[in-house]
């Protein structure tokens, strides 16, 4: 009994020794910010916390990607004209306004978002009046042409500024409400740039410039507004009570280089060299937990095949001539297990492998020469159909998160597609029984095995 007795005495004496502790510290903490309020003892945000360094990021990465894609807009172009060269779907027209058209949606219904509806309207405007003078002062002063060919005034987009305007202000009034607004904006914003860029309206560097002046235009609005009303929104105190899962839930957009790490037409005898592409698309997976969750992505990649040179020797003097071999896209979708690990609130490792299959386009061969009598000295030879294949996928990612819902991501994934590729040769070698026999049945068995090393913006809900 004595020894119970001490050790309640010892272990109450350390807590009154420690409160006293604890008093005593506050209490000369307290007296030196009285005595020098200016030198208040406070810890110095580091430079990527800042709030002005978090909100220019994503702007400037898509600035920075307009530049890095300049030289390359051509080449891009050509590839909507590989593929789609026919589209014509103005729905960018409309869809650019469905995100401030939200907006208004739910402040009539009574949804409380960050701001009232006047507050909030006064922002939005403010921020239009900020992007209209960005976008065509630098249009008017760009002159740069259309791909079509119709105007002057492509540089930036002002369809894709005035749909991540709209789609920034959704964001900052129900974004903390529920993420899933923010990425329906977002999405929303991306589709009515890819339609700019398919009605060939637009070149890519226009549309990655737009959108980041249409951010960087409502950050302004709602910074110059909260300056007037001297604090950060009507409603914050409201939704500070919501709580998510903590779940690493997400929905991203990637883009990034694609390596081949084998030879795509090797059987064919149409391509000698590993070829570099480019991969874009969507990506997501739900948690159940916060370590295990399913995902899947669908994803489109592009690969450009080097033309082989051949010589005739034939004593006819056909010379050397090249033959060419339209890209090879891949349309893939799959889905599979998810794995998440958390090294700190910051910064996430992610952990994939998905199966499904993926749809390749058909294409064209031609040979080229100047011997060619065409006005491009090409005559097609052969088209190629492959099969749909089956197609396999895994890949590492690490994400940096800017807030608890948007995160920039770095990502690597392998792919592996097993490719039937069928040939079908031009109506010239149809009239010879013997070669339209040998070539028009030509069937390759392609291994498709390519490395992707890219960026995604990851929204997590």
């Amino acid at each position: 009994m004595k020894k119970i007795a001490l050790a309640s005495a010892i272990l109450l004496y350390l807590h009154c020794y420690k409160a006293q502790d604890t008093i005593h510290t506050r209490n000369l903490q307290a007296d030196l910010a009285m005595i020098h309020p200016d030198n208040a003892l406070q810890e110095k945000k580091p430079f990527f916390k800042k709030e002005w360094v978090k909100k220019s990021v994503a702007p400037a990465i898509l600035f920075s990607a307009a530049a890095a894609t300049w030289g390359e807009k051509e080449n891009i172009r050509e590839v909507r004209n590989r593929y789609l060269p026919n589209f014509k779907v103005k729905y960018d027209d409309y869809l650019q306004y469905a995100p401030a058209a939200t907006v208004y949606g739910l402040k009539l219904a009574g949804v409380k978002g960050r701001n009232n509806i006047g507050r909030a309207t006064l922002s939005y405007g403010t921020s239009l009046v900020i992007m209209a003078i960005l976008v065509n002062s630098i249009k008017y002063t760009a002159k740069v042409e259309r791909p079509d060919g119709s105007k002057n005034n492509s540089f930036p987009s002002g369809h894709a500024a005035m749909a991540f305007t709209n789609a920034s202000f959704l964001h900052k009034e129900y974004g903390m409400v529920n993420s899933a607004y923010s990425i329906a904006g977002y999405g929303s914003a991306t589709l009515t740039g890819l339609g700019r860029n398919l009605n060939n309206r637009h070149w890519v560097p226009d549309i990655l410039a737009g959108a980041g002046i249409g951010i960087i235009s409502t950050e302004l609005g709602y910074f110059f507004i909260d300056k007037i009303y001297k604090n950060k929104g009507d409603n914050l105190s409201i939704l500070s009570r919501i709580q998510g899962n903590d779940y690493p839930s997400f929905l991203a957009l990637k883009m990034g280089t694609a390596l081949g790490t084998t030879n795509f037409l090797r059987e064919s005898e149409l391509d000698d060299k590993k070829q570099v592409g480019f991969e874009g698309g969507l990506e997501g997976a739900y948690f159940f937990s916060k370590k295990w969750g399913v995902g899947a992505d669908i994803s489109f990649s592009s690969f450009p095949i080097k033309s082989q040179r051949i010589t005739f020797d034939d004593g006819q003097g056909f010379g050397d001539h090249e033959i060419k071999t339209q890209s090879l896209g891949f349309l893939a979708a799959g889905i599979g297990p998810y794995y998440s690990h958390e090294f700190s609130d910051k910064w996430q490792l992610t952990l994939k492998a998905t199966a499904g299959y993926s749809a390749t386009a058909s294409g064209k061969v031609f040979v080229k020469g100047d011997g060619i009598d065409t006005p491009t000295h090409e005559l097609q030879i052969a088209r190629y159909k492959p099969k749909p294949a089956f197609r396999w996928n895994t890949g590492a990612s690490i994400t940096y998160k800017f807030n608890p819902g948007l995160g920039l991501t770095l990502y690597s994934d392998y792919n592996q597609i097993n490719s039937t590729i069928r040939y079908h040769f031009s109506d010239d070698i149809k009239e010879s029984e013997e070669l339209d026999q040998e070539l028009n049945h030509m069937i390759a068995k392609e291994k498709i095995n390519y490395v992707t090393l890219g960026l995604r913006l990851t929204a997590y809900f």
